[in-house]
């Protein structure tokens, strides 16, 4: 646009307050603002429209400190979107009355701002400086606000709650303008799709992803893939805790990692796992560990009816696993909210690869939650799945199934018998299954010295000892089902035997 004369910029607003006087004692901090850079930030704009799609999507209008420059961003992103020309003469007819900006000067400032403004290439480097100064002002705000919070004393939340929301909000500035990145060229999708392969050629087994210690399923699902949500479903006393405790163990005490030049930790082997047990205490999970490590009956340890020897084992077994980096957190009825808050400082001071929930249908929205259970369910599983695309982990999550199971005579359960199926089902990456025989076996026990007790007790021998994980959903391959092991006194699925010639992951 061509500007017949240069005008004098109008001069950068003064917002700071005036000096204290002796009737004004109160320091007021300085709010973190730059005027001049957001003037040169929308000179650049209006001179080249096309440095816009230069600033990436963090930027937003609310990031300004003055606010015409709040409304004039917006109006200039409006503009381009719609595919419109933004310049001085067009915007100044969209703010012919605007009171703010006809006291600035009105066409004459807009004109200022182009004759003025800095090279369009760059743009990038004020609108960093623009949206940097904005988040110093949230810190102050947050900030402010945790102070007041803690000062008045919020009969609705304790002080645990305030520390809950003070994390989540500096979670959510910290994470700001990250997590979204837009689009991405399909040249770099593609190597790092070519990485995560060579990755996966290079360890033992070429799993892409974590391995579960069970290599029938690891050979079935590939291992447990980043950003994925897997739901583990059962009805009760199948086992879907004891298989899940089974994996966090087993990933928790391979866990290995190497120095990155930046002094970051990389994962080369198991990882970090949190356990969030909603329905047994620390204690009971740490027990269920134990005697898995151990090889001591779980239900003898319980009782104390264990010799020298197995207490031998289990100190030993102790000693040996309580350096794994396994966090337990065994909060009932945990909110949404407070699992992801936990999730993420848990990444951000130790780092985290997998996430365990135990169980789904126990988590709430809190209050002022939907009173539609399904549509609570919904959220919730939407919710995880974020989460698992956020930290880039996997994350599994147990479910109950309906009672329905029960009235078939083929008691294998099927994606129809999730509870709350509809969302569950939709959200998931992947659902499994844990499905034993031989508990409903043992239910229908005939009378004694009959035929038919001869018959079940050979059904029984069959089935005895084994355990089937059915994959009923997988987007990334093949469903089926998988035979385990499954030892009862010790809760611990493992491999079935089989040939020497198949690999060990580990």
């Amino acid at each position: 646009m061509a500007i017949d004369r240069p005008m004098a910029l109008v001069p950068a607003l003064d917002l700071r307050p005036p000096p204290p006087t002796a009737s004004n004692d109160v320091s007021i901090p300085h709010v973190p603002a730059n005027v001049e850079a957001e003037q040169a930030l929308l000179g650049a704009l209006l001179y080249d429209n096309a440095a816009f799609e230069r600033l990436g999507d963090h930027l937003q209008p609310e990031h300004f400190f003055e606010p015409l420059h709040q409304r004039l961003f917006q109006a200039i992103q409006t503009n381009i979107r719609k595919g419109q020309l933004a310049e001085p003469i067009l915007l100044a007819e969209h703010f012919a009355r605007d009171p703010a900006f006809e006291e600035l000067g009105g066409l004459r400032y807009l004109a200022d701002l182009v004759d003025r403004a800095p090279p369009a290439a760059n743009a990038p480097d004020y609108a960093n400086a623009v949206y940097d100064l904005a988040l110093r002002r949230d810190l102050i705000r947050i900030g402010g606000d945790i102070a007041t919070t803690a000062q008045r004393g919020d009969a609705e939340l304790d002080a645990r709650d305030q520390i809950e929301a003070a994390e989540q909000q500096l979670y959510q500035l910290a994470e700001t303008g990250g997590v979204s990145q837009g689009f991405v060229n399909f040249a770099d999708a593609l190597r790092g799709a070519v990485a995560m392969a060579a990755e996966a050629h290079s360890r033992d087994g070429g799993l892409a992803g974590l391995s579960t210690g069970l290599i029938d399923l690891d050979q079935k699902i590939g291992g447990m893939h980043p950003s994925d949500l897997m739901i583990l479903a059962a009805r009760p006393s199948m086992g879907k805790t004891s298989l899940a405790c089974n994996i966090a163990f087993d990933v928790a005490r391979h866990y290995a990692w190497e120095p990155q030049p930046d002094g970051s930790k990389k994962t080369v082997r198991g990882g970090v796992v949190a356990f969030f047990s909603l329905e047994m205490s620390a204690e009971q999970l740490a027990m269920r560990l134990l005697a898995e490590a151990s090889g001591v009956s779980g239900d003898r340890l319980r009782k104390g009816e264990i010799d020298a020897m197995e207490f031998g084992r289990i100190r030993d077994a102790a000693l040996e696993i309580q350096e794994a980096p396994l966090y337990i957190d065994a909060t009932g009825g945990i909110t949404l909210a407070k699992l992801t808050a936990r999730a993420r400082r848990l990444k951000r001071m130790v780092g985290l690869d997998l996430l365990i929930v135990d169980y789904l249908q126990l988590i709430t929205t809190g209050a002022g939650g939907p009173d539609n259970r399904v549509q609570e369910v919904s959220m919730i599983t939407q919710g995880l799945k974020a989460l698992a695309k956020e930290l880039n982990i996997p994350i599994l999550a147990l479910s109950q199934l309906s009672r329905q199971v029960e009235n078939r005579e083929d008691k294998k359960p099927q994606l129809s018998d999730l509870r709350e199926s509809g969302s569950i089902e939709q959200d998931a990456d992947m659902v499994m299954f844990v499905y034993r025989e031989e508990y409903y076996l043992s239910r229908l026990e005939p009378r004694e010295g009959t035929p038919e007790h001869f018959t079940w007790q050979e059904q029984v021998d069959q089935v005895k000892g084994l355990a089937e994980v059915i994959i009923g959903k997988q987007r990334h391959g093949p469903i089926g089902t998988v035979k385990l092991s499954f030892n009862s006194d010790t809760t611990k699925f493992g491999n079935l035997a089989r040939d020497s010639g198949r690999y060990d992951p580990h």
